[in-house]
C-alpha cells in the first residue's frame, strides 16, 4: 500500500464522522461514462445539447428523440457496484461513513448497502 493510501486508511480508522462527496467518476469503473468521456453524456452525438434533450417540453414535442437519447445515453442495464460503492456501504455499516453526497442517479451505492445517500 503507497504511503497516500496508508494516510488515507488512518483517517479512516481514526475518524467516525465521514460524509464523501463523489461523482460520475465512482460509476465509471461500473461501465458508466462519466458527462465528459469520449462516450459521454456531452459527446456531440445528439443534435441538441443534452439539457435540451432531457426536458419536458423536448419530450412532448421530439418523443423519439427523447427516447433514443435516453436508451444510448442513460441506461445502464448491466452496471454492478464496484469496490468502491460496496466500501463507502461497508464503512456505512461499520458506523463510520454518515452520508453519501453525490450527483450521481445511478443507484449502485444504494444497490451495494448504503442508505443515506443524498
Amino acid at each position: 500500500m503507497g504511503e497516500k493510501l496508508e494516510q488515507l486508511q488512518r483517517w479512516i480508522d481514526s475518524s467516525d464522522n465521514i460524509v464523501f462527496f463523489g461523482g460520475a467518476g465512482v460509476s465509471t469503473e461500473s461501465g458508466i461514462p462519466d458527462f465528459r468521456s469520449g462516450d459521454g453524456l456531452y459527446h456531440p452525438q445528439f443534435a441538441y445539447p443534452p439539457e435540451v434533450m432531457l426536458s419536458h417540453s423536448f419530450y412532448r414535442s421530439h418523443p423519439e428523440e427523447f427516447f433514443d437519447f435516453y436508451r444510448k445515453k442513460l441506461l445502464a442495464p448491466g452496471a454492478q457496484p464496484n469496490a468502491a460503492h460496496k466500501k463507502l456501504a461497508g464503512l456505512e455499516a461499520a458506523g463510520k461513513l454518515d452520508a453519501v453526497v453525490t450527483q450521481n442517479i445511478d443507484g449502485l451505492y444504494q444497490r451495494a448497502g448504503a442508505t443515506d445517500v443524498v
